[in-house]
């Protein structure tokens, strides 16, 4: 497969998955992202989400660098 092709996909899968983490851990604590959206709960939910997204693109990319390595 391509290097970047596999950049590009796993940035994505890991982008998403975290994303979605964040999202099934917010509903899971109560928060509901897409009804609440005008409270403060729902400000912590976007910001589990954002958190969750930024550590899967990490994960992805330190898999990448492995991958590369090894």
């Amino acid at each position: 497969m391509p290097a970047l092709l596999v950049k590009i996909l796993s940035d994505v899968v890991g982008f998403v998955g975290g994303a979605l983490a964040g999202y099934w851990l917010a509903r899971a604590a109560g928060i509901d992202v897409l009804r609440d959206l005008h409270s403060n709960a729902s400000v912590l939910g976007i910001a589990a989400i954002g958190l969750g997204g930024g550590i899967g693109l990490g994960a992805a990319r330190r898999w990448r660098q492995a991958r590369d390595a090894g």
